[in-house]
């Protein structure tokens, strides 16, 4: 955290809709619709979730999920610290990181058992990457073209957004509803493990309930899922408890 947060040390500036000239409409009208013009570029972000993780394909029920999340935008960063509950008196801690174009995830049961421990691996990176532009939908001044995105129009209800850190560019699919409200990210693309390997699988996220903070208009309820051969495999739901900017 203390790497994390010596990231941001200057403010950014503020929201001003100048910037949105000549993106796509569904773009637009998102950005007008969560952001207000003149707001603080968000630079930090904390949050507390809570909700279920399925930690394989066919799991019929979901275990207990808590977690905090560290975000930064100066220079791109995160931190997920989970706590999942696999059984009763059975909990796993784990910690994903991307901090400077490099992923970390560690997981260890009871606290000290290790079970996970994956670093230095480059499938890790861009992964980690997807999901940090995924979720810039909790601190949308990230997703700004002034903060590095670039956007392309798809049709009147999507748009693609790339983004670049670290020698590593990404891209995802975001969907739009009528509202503006992006309620979905796909990718064709993602790493995903399986049984020690790397494979590159259709990954994609949706987004809802809506609420204001500070502000800000995000989201308060997330899921995310593997789209498989056998099937659609969802395997992370939650609801946000705070935000703090």
């Amino acid at each position: 955290r203390e790497e994390l947060n010596s990231y941001n040390q200057k403010p950014q500036g503020h929201v001003s809709f100048d910037e949105l000239i000549g993106l796509p409409e569904p773009v637009i009208k998102y950005f007008r619709h969560v952001l207000k013009e003149g707001q603080p570029i968000i630079t930090t972000t904390r949050i507390a979730q809570k909700g279920g993780f399925r930690a394989k394909p066919g799991e019929a029920g979901w275990s207990e999920m808590k977690a905090t999340q560290y975000f930064t935008s100066l220079k791109r960063g995160f931190i997920w610290d989970a706590t999942i509950t696999m059984a009763p008196l059975l909990k796993v801690r784990v910690c994903d990181v991307y901090i400077a174009g490099h992923a970390r995830m560690k997981g260890r049961l009871l606290s000290f058992i290790t079970v996970v421990d994956e670093s230095s691996k480059h499938q890790l990176n861009p992964g980690a990457l997807q999901r940090y532009l995924a979720e810039a939908v909790w601190f949308p001044t990230s997703l700004l073209p002034g903060q590095g995105v670039r956007w392309e129009g798809i049709d009147e209800k999507k748009a693609r957004a790339t983004l670049t850190d670290s020698g590593i560019t990404i891209s995802l699919e975001f969907e739009f509803n009528d509202v503006g409200e992006i309620t979905g990210v796909f990718t064709p693309e993602r790493y995903r493990e399986v049984n020690g390997r790397y494979v590159l699988t259709p990954w994609k996220g949706r987004f809802s309930n809506y609420q204001e903070v500070n502000g800000y208009l995000i989201p308060f309820e997330g899921e995310v899922e593997w789209h498989l051969q056998e099937g659609v495999y969802p395997y992370w739901r939650a609801a946000l408890i705070k935000v703090e900017y």
